[in-house]
This record gives C-alpha cells, structure tokens and sequence, in this order.
C-alpha cells in the first residue's frame, strides 16, 4: 500500500510525473485582527447611548421640568412684584411712548399715581393697625367670655347646679387645647410637605406658560403646532409667501417691518391683525396664498381667514388658535332656555358664534332668505333653526314645502298652515302650487287700503333645487320647473322676491350643489340673506354668495366638507358683519331632531291652534261643513275671513271662489250662522261641533284640531 508523503519543505530535485507524489499545501490563516481598544469601544457605547433616541427625550424631559420650577418662580416673583410696585404701569408707559401713543401714555402716567396714592394710604393705615388690632381683640376676647359666662347663668338656673356656670367657658378652653393639638400633630408633616406644594405650584406656572427653551419643549410645541402668534411671526410668514415685491419691502424693512402690521387683537379662539401692504403688492396676492400663509403660520388652510377692509391695500388676517374651530360651540339657547320667546320684526334669531366666539344672530325681518351647499353639510338643522326661533313668535304663518321627505319637518305638524313633505313630482306640483298661492295672498295684500299691516307669512321650500329641475308639464304645456319665463315655480319665486317683503310674504328657500340650472341667477339674487356652507369650487361660492362678497374674501368653497358641517358664510344686513367686510363666518348651533320637536312644542303651546294641511288628492268630494269644522282646528271662534283664507288653502278649486255670502249660507243651512265678536263676524267653533253632531244624528262630535 502505498503512503502519501506530505513534504514540508520544498524538494530540491524536480519530481518525474511517474514518481511525484501528491503535494497538499498548508496555507497558513490570516493573523487574526488587532484587538479594538477599551477606550475605543467605551466611546462608541457612550456616542450610542447619549445620542439615542430615549436618552434625549429623558433629557429633554428632566430640564423641561426643572426649567419649568426655576422660570415658574422667576415668573411668580415677576408678578408679586409687578402687583407691589409701579414696574407694569412704568412698563406701559415707555411702550406706549415708543409706539407714539402719547394719549395711551398719559393715561398709564394717571393709573401709576393713582396707585401709588392708593399704596401710601395703606402704608399709613399700617401705623395704626396694630393698636387698633389690640383694642380689637380685647373687646372680643371681653365678649365673648361674657357671653360664655351668661350662657353658663342660664345653664345654671336651668339644672340648679352652680358649677354649670362655667360649663360654657370651660367647653371653649378644652375647644382651643384641641385645636392647638391637631395643629401639634399636623406642623410636622406640614413643614415637610409645604416645600414639596410650593415647588409643585411653581411647576404649574412654568408649564403652563411653557417657560423652558424650545429645544426642551414637547415635540408638537418644538414643530410649531399652537405657536403663539406674535410680529415677527407674521412679518416672516408674509415674507416667505413668494410675492417678490413684499418680499424686497420686508427685507428692506429690517427690523422696522413690523410697521406694516396693526395691534395684534385677540379675538375669540384666535387673534386679528391688519396688515398694510406695501406698495406694488395687491390684496389678491395675499388672498390666493392662503394655504402657503396658513402653513407658514403653523396653522392648517381652515384656521387662517383673509378678509379686505375698508382701508386700501389692507388685508385683516384672523388666524385661530390651532384645533380651536374642531371644537363643538355648544347648545342653542332655544334649547337651554325654555323661556325664551321670537319677535319678528325687531328680534334676532340665536343661529350660533362668529370666528370671535361672540353671539351670531340674524334678522328675518322683511328679508328673502337663501342657503346653499354641499350635501349632507347641514342645509336644512340651519335652515330649520331659524324656522324654530321664529315659530315662537305666534303671528307668523309657515308654509312649508320640504322636497326630500324624510322627516326633517314634521315637528311642524300642527303649527305650520301647510306642510308638504315627499321628494316626487305630484310633491313639486303641489309647493309650486303653494307658491303661486302666496302670490296670490301678497297680491291681496298689497291691494289693501294703505297703512294696513299684515302678520308675517314665511314660505319655506327646502330642497328647492328638485322644483327647479322638474321636468312635468301643466295642461297648458308650462313647466313647473326651469328658468324662462313660463316656468311656474320660477315665476312664482321672483314674483315673491319683487314685492313680498313689503306685505310680510317672504321666501326661505334652501338648495344644494348650486348651478345656473337648479339655483337660477334672478332667484339667488332675489335672495336679502345669502349663506352657504361647504362648497366645491369658486364659481360655486360666487353663485351662493355673489361676486362682490367673494371678493371680499368670503370662501365657503375653502370650508372643509364633512369636518366643517354647520359652518356658514352669510352675505346679509341682517347679521352684524365687521366694518369693511362683505360677509362673515358662523358656526351654528346644531339642534336635534328631538329637541327640534320640544322647542316645536312651546310654539304650539303659545298658539291657539293650527290645522295642518297636507298634500290633497285632486277631484274628491268635500263636505263644506266638516271643510269649515277642520279649519278651525281647536280655536274658540276664528274671523269669517280667516275661515275662507283657510277653506282656500284647504281645496283651491273647491273653495278659491267663495265669499262671506257663501260661507254664511252654508252656517245658517247648519244652524252654525257667523256671529259678531268684538264687532267682528266670527265663526265659532261650538256652533260648527253642534251642526256636525245633530246632523250625523249622535248628539255629539268632536273637532280634530
């Protein structure tokens, strides 16, 4: 058997290839690596934990904390001495100077010496007090102990012990040496506790004023999310928007740059500042950078509103505190108020809070009303929420018209005079129909002996843009629908809008995703109060609120759909809008469904009674006693003419051509004849219950009311 010979080193005589034998080479292994120095591997262990993460927001943490207790001290301090000395009023003073206010100045320079009157007084009252103190307590220590020792007389007199006399004083003593030993037990942990609350307090002020560097801050505070709105803040956003001239203004400036801005004001959950322009910039510049200036103010595009005031190349930016305006407004005062009443012609309706917090409320008085937007945004809760505040003033009549039909209306029943409730074509019939018949109330009232003053008759048709896209014929081939001038419903509206108001005949209508085709030019136009919420586009907002007031910076078009609902932009002299601007923003009040009904029914309880009259099938036969029986509903005695408006409401062919004659014939054939009341004819609704009742043989009836 042969061997493999495994040299190690190398032959001297070359191998013949009969004779060489296998060779195998040892490669040595390569020298393993210097070993990595302690200090090497110690200094990467302490870059990794101090730069990590956890290590620095610990850090961050600890100082926040402690700066949070050193500064909230300095502050505290800061103001026990600006409420002992003068230093706020001197303060004032040099601000007011520097900022040329010299009336501002003198009268700091005025509170400064009263204050300092005020001190001097109370140093020197201070030089008596302590005698006056001493006589003080003696003549209550003298006191009381008389009164102990009389109660203790009387004690004694009662039980016959004499020892009783001193019962009183003896009790208060042994009152006292417990009081002096709880505070005994409780001075220790007090003294030891006490240090521990008074840093706590000094943390709270610190935290609550965020005194610590930014760098210790929390992360959303570091990022500038909520970063107090101050000069220099918006001077910098203004610069960073990309206009070239403002820009070169700003930096020419320097320093002098907050010259362009007005006083910072707070207003509600925001502040406003107006912002004069420099020369060569135009308000429309700004205005188109919304979103840009927004961000660079740290807030989102929602939070930051540009509006033009009446001074010339001036823009009013109210910029909101961040997440403000994601916060509910609360109820309605027509829900917390149950006492609460409507007048409509000098009262205003509680429709919710402007920008600013403060109250937003709106006048109806002679005034068309229209509301617009998006589906779903809430249209009809604000349309609704004026319905509601106006039905608790009981002269006013509703006829409403809802062409949606789910019930959004129908706390109504039994307060509205008719209420038509469906979304099909018979439904748009029927509210054009209502229309036109308020027409014909206006053109009778506007042919009444001058002077004569009508209650107020609102006439509601909310989804209205279903009545203008109708597409159903009448015999005489006019559409109910459309825009020209045979369209029945269109007519109808702009006869209302011509000359309603001055007879009390108003139109509320309500409508969504407006076009030229289902909000037509004239009837927007026609409207006194125009609101809109959230919109899609631009063209959108001009044709809900008109040109004029979207170039004065109204934007519902830039509200957020879905986030934003019940937020309107209202273009009316009916609701207090700022001086300058052509619209204002509000956030309504929401009211339920169900508390809807509850506000409906106080306004049914102030009412004597009211029919509602709902869609009718056309061609039935009528029973003209039975007709007059429901129009009174649950009223004693109603005028003879209001029975014949109401029979008219109720069946236009069968009763539109009846006079006092007719009506009378009718009563007087039933034994119901019309009777005078306060020298007016009247019906009363015991005869008319009497009539039905003999005449159905039952010697009873009833009156649905």
């Amino acid at each position: 058997m042969s061997e493999n010979v495994v040299h190690l080193h190398k032959p001297t005589d070359p191998p013949t290839p009969d004779t060489a034998p296998t060779v195998l080479t040892v490669v040595p292994e390569a020298p393993p690596a210097p070993p990595v120095p302690l200090w090497v591997r110690s200094g990467r262990a302490v870059k990794t934990a101090a730069t990590h993460e956890s290590t620095r927001a610990t850090v961050r943490a600890v100082a926040r904390h402690s700066l949070y207790t050193l500064n909230g001290g300095r502050i505290v301090a800061r103001r026990a001495w600006d409420g002992r000395t003068g230093a706020r009023y001197e303060r004032m003073i040099r601000t007011a100077e520097a900022a040329g206010n010299l009336e501002a100045a003198e009268e700091w320079e005025e509170r400064l010496q009263r204050f300092r009157a005020a001190r001097h007084h109370r140093r020197m009252d201070l030089l008596h007090s302590p005698v006056e103190a001493a006589k003080g307590v003696a003549v209550g220590t003298g006191m009381s102990v008389g009164v102990l020792v009389a109660l203790g007389i009387v004690m004694a007199l009662n039980t016959g012990h004499v020892g009783d006399v001193i019962t009183p004083l003896s009790a208060t003593v042994d009152f006292i040496a417990l009081l002096i030993r709880i505070v005994q037990v409780v001075w220790g942990p007090a003294l030891t506790i006490g240090p521990f609350l008074a840093l706590l307090a000094l943390w709270s002020v610190g935290r609550k004023q965020q005194a610590a560097p930014p760098w210790a801050l929390p992360a959303n505070v570091r990022s500038g999310e909520g970063e107090p709105i101050t000069p220099s803040i918006v001077v910098k956003a203004l610069r960073d928007l990309g206009v070239a001239p403002l820009k070169n203004a700003i930096k020419e400036m320097g320093d002098a740059g907050a010259s362009m801005l007005g006083p910072i004001r707070i207003a509600g959950c925001g502040v406003e500042v107006d912002v004069t322009l420099p020369s060569g910039v135009s308000t429309v510049e700004v205005q188109k950078r919304r979103r840009k200036l927004a961000e660079n103010l740290t807030r989102h595009e929602h939070e930051v509103f540009i509006t033009i005031p009446q001074a010339a190349r001036t823009v009013r930016l109210w910029i909101a505190d961040s997440g403000a305006l994601d916060e509910p407004i609360g109820p309605s005062p027509l829900v917390v108020d149950e006492s609460l009443t409507a007048d409509y012609a000098k009262g205003r309706a509680p429709w919710g809070q402007d920008l600013r917090g403060d109250a937003a409320s709106l006048s109806v008085y002679q005034r068309h009303l229209l509301i617009t937007g998006l589906s779903n945004q809430g249209k009809t809760a604000a349309l609704r929420a004026l319905a509601l505040w106006l039905a608790l003033d009981r002269s006013v009549e509703f006829w409403m018209g809802d062409l949606k039909g789910a019930g959004d209306w129908n706390m109504f029943d039994g307060l509205a005079t008719r209420l038509i409730q469906g979304p099909t074509d018979e439904h748009v019939v029927q509210v054009t129909e209502m229309a036109e018949d308020a027409v014909d109330e206006m053109n009778r009232r506007l042919q009444a002996p001058p002077g004569t003053v009508f209650p107020p008759l609102i006439v509601i048709v909310d989804e209205a843009q279903v009545a203008f896209m109708c597409p159903v014929k009448d015999e005489q081939k006019r559409p109910y629908g459309g825009s020209s001038s045979t369209s029945r419903y269109f007519m109808a509206a702009r006869k209302i809008h011509n000359q309603g108001r001055a007879v009390n005949v108003l139109l509320w209508q309500g409508t969504q995703d407006p076009t030229d085709q289902n909000l037509p030019k004239l009837v927007r136009e026609g409207a006194h109060t125009r609101a809109s919420l959230a919109l899609g586009t631009e063209s959108q907002a001009c044709m809900a609120l008109g040109d004029k007031a979207v170039d004065g910076g109204a934007a519902p078009h830039l509200l957020r759909q879905g986030l934003d609902k019940g937020t309107l932009v209202v273009a009316s002299d009916g609701i207090e809008i700022p001086k300058g601007q052509t619209s204002i923003t509000v956030r309504t009040h929401y009211i339920s469904t169900d508390a809807a009904t509850e506000i409906a029914e106080r306004a049914k309880a102030l009412r004597d009674g009211v029919t509602t009259l709902h869609v009718i099938e056309r061609g039935e036969e009528r029973d003209p006693l039975a007709d007059i029986a429901a129009v009174l509903g649950t009223a004693s005695r109603v005028l003879t003419a209001d029975v014949l408006k109401r029979l008219s409401a109720l069946n236009e062919d069968a009763y539109g051509r009846w006079t006092p004659g007719d009506l009378k014939r009718v009563l007087e054939d039933a034994g119901a004849e019309p009777y005078k009341s306060d020298g007016r004819m009247v019906v009363g609704r015991d005869r008319v219950a009497r009539a039905l009742a003999n005449r159905n043989g039952d010697g009873s009836a009833s009156v649905d009311g």
